[in-house]
């Protein structure tokens, strides 16, 4: 039940799915600004509604801070990046998860051979952009600002999408480049290909 949870999923759990979990829940508190003008962005409020967090396929970095040049993008976009500590993806992790976003192919295989029963809300995160624009928003549930509103419009927003993916693979192109290592460029444009995507997220649950 309450709230919508998803979660996001990568290899060391520093840079790709920390970047996911903390501009996804930006985009929420910014939506819910947008419905109530003049009001603070509460993110404890966001949180009731739709709860953003990640898991890393391996635990090399398990309770490390994110990846500074990562850090940087999510406060350059208005994020917080604060209080953030890396971890292995679990089983139990995946049956809280209403939607499961990986960075890569191999990662979606990865949480669908742990959890098949996840397999249906479970997609590479350019994959499930992709399947956004072909979901019919007349036919989800009444939105509202209501947590039981919005997880029952987020449940029937997954299953259209699962639908519309009709059991096609991903493609390569859904697959987020990994930026560690590299320098703010490659983390800019990967930020920017996650914000592509959780932000039709967020307004497709709060419209």
């Amino acid at each position: 039940m309450p709230p919508f949870t998803v979660l996001h999923v990568c290899m060391g759990n520093i840079c790709r799915s920390p970047m996911a979990e903390r501009l996804l829940a930006l985009a929420v508190r910014e939506r819910l600004a947008r419905r109530s003008p003049g009001a603070p962005a509460d993110a404890e409020a966001a949180d009731r509604l739709v709860h953003s967090h990640s898991a890393g396929t391996g635990g090399w970095h398990a309770g490390e801070e994110m990846n500074p040049p990562a850090a940087r993008q999510v406060r350059a976009r208005g994020g917080d990046a604060e209080n953030f500590a890396a971890r292995k993806l679990r089983s139990e992790h995946i049956d809280a998860a209403d939607l499961v976003l990986t960075a890569t192919a191999d990662q979606q295989e990865y949480v669908v051979a742990l959890r098949p029963d996840a397999a249906g809300r479970t997609f590479v995160l350019g994959e499930f952009g992709r399947l956004l624009g072909a979901v019919d928003a007349a036919g989800l549930p009444p939105a509202g600002d209501a947590p039981e509103t919005v997880y029952a419009r987020g449940v029937a927003l997954v299953a259209a999408a699962h639908a519309a993916r009709g059991g096609a693979a991903p493609l390569p192109s859904d697959d987020l480049d990994d930026p560690w290592g590299r320098g703010d460029q490659c983390f800019s444009r990967v930020a920017d290909e996650i914000e592509d995507v959780v932000r039709p997220l967020a307004a497709a649950l709060l419209p």
